[in-house]
């Protein structure tokens, strides 16, 4: 039902004293034109239809660029006809999805909200929580280890390939994880601080470094799952392990094997799960997979994986990392020399000492280290 109202009403008025003010303008011939309609053989144009191609709209009604428009809205769906080769040339806008946190509009869209609405402030978060609760833990504890004197006989805990693979994957995930979190969240800490050029120029050069480090990275996993998958299976005591946390809010640690529960849940899923994903869907982003058509859609669904797998897995590393380091007393020192001392590894890893004393492992593994042996054991 239409509702009168006193602007209608006077728009009314205004549009008849208009059209007779027109009309008692005009001639006489031209008034009586204008009173009988249009001259003889005079034939109106049709009316705009709502499934007009362009070219038609054109002729109903001239300067109405709608269907084109239209067609542009719709590519998703309908492809456009174009001379330029490629699979989504037609395409200018992309179909209607919902991905998991954006709202159903179109791909391109949604990938934006799942990105900035998720994966860049989630993310940023996780590895802020990350990073905050181990300064915090070392705050309460320091270094952990120390407790066992050492002994002054050496045991070879890392052969030097098992260094070389490691020291290889290491470098490459840290040259990725630097140049990833520049790339998704510099802008919020560095781009104040350089200024657009300079952090143009950065960022760029970390695309590069990222583009190309990711197929050693690829590369070296392999060899660091191969390597040490088979001192990651589940043995004897790794329940107790998880059950105690390893015992590190205690003051003794919880007997483990050569690697604890936690280092195994590690290499199963930070390093397994999490780096076969983050390494299958970076060769996606870097089109290396062959046979495949790289669409937007694809592209987009693959960039959202390799960031959410990624922040998790740089989370889950910052915690080895830690360890590595600052977190415990002589573990750096393994991993770059290859040997710990006796009592080191009683106190960290007293089943795998156990092992090593009863003789079921060698406490030299690698030829050069056995040779060593042989030779200065005569003297000893």
């Amino acid at each position: 039902m239409t509702h009168t109202t006193p602007r209608s009403i006077a728009r009314l008025w205004l549009t008849a004293a208009l059209s007779a003010v027109l009309l008692a303008a005009m001639p006489a011939g031209a008034q009586d034109a204008a009173t009988k309609g249009p001259p003889p053989g005079f034939v109106a144009p049709a009316e705009p239809q709502p499934g007009e191609t362009n070219a038609e709209r054109a002729k109903t009604q001239p300067g109405n660029n709608a269907p084109f428009w239209r067609a542009v809205r719709e590519s998703g769906d309908q492809k456009g006809i174009v001379s330029l080769p490629g699979a989504e040339m037609g395409v200018l806008v992309q179909s209607f999805v919902q991905y998991p946190g954006s709202k159903f509009t179109t791909a391109g869209e949604a990938w934006r909200q799942v990105r900035n609405n998720w994966l860049i402030p989630y993310g940023g978060a996780l590895l802020s929580i990350v990073v905050l609760a181990m300064a915090m833990f070392y705050w309460r504890k320091g270094s952990l280890g120390g407790h066992e004197p050492d002994t002054g006989r050496k045991i070879e805990r890392f052969t030097p390939f098992e260094r070389a693979a490691h020291w290889s994957n290491a470098i490459a995930f840290v040259a990725l994880a630097v140049s990833g979190i520049v790339l998704a969240f510099g802008k919020f800490f560095l781009l104040p601080v350089l200024g657009a050029t300079l952090f143009g120029w950065l960022s760029f050069a970390l695309k590069n470094l990222h583009n190309f480090m990711g197929p050693l990275f690829a590369v070296s996993l392999i060899v660091v799952v191969f390597t040490f998958i088979k001192d990651n299976m589940p043995a004897k005591g790794d329940l107790t392990w998880l059950k105690r946390a390893g015992g590190m809010l205690g003051k003794e640690e919880v007997p483990s094997h050569r690697f604890n529960a936690g280092e195994k849940m590690l290499f199963w899923v930070g390093v397994l799960v999490l780096g076969l994903v983050v390494v299958g869907s970076g060769l996606v982003l870097n089109q290396l997979v062959p046979g495949m058509a790289y669409l937007r859609s694809e592209m987009q669904i693959a960039h959202m994986i390799h960031s959410a797998a990624s922040l998790l897995m740089m989370a889950m590393f910052l915690g080895h990392i830690y360890m590595g380091t600052i977190g415990m007393k002589g573990a750096y020192a393994a991993m770059r020399t290859g040997y710990v001392d006796e009592g080191w590894a009683k106190e960290h890893h007293k089943y795998w000492a156990d092992d090593i004393r009863a003789g079921r492992i060698p406490a030299q593994r690698s030829a050069a280290a056995a040779a060593t042996l042989g030779q200065a054991s005569p003297q000893t």
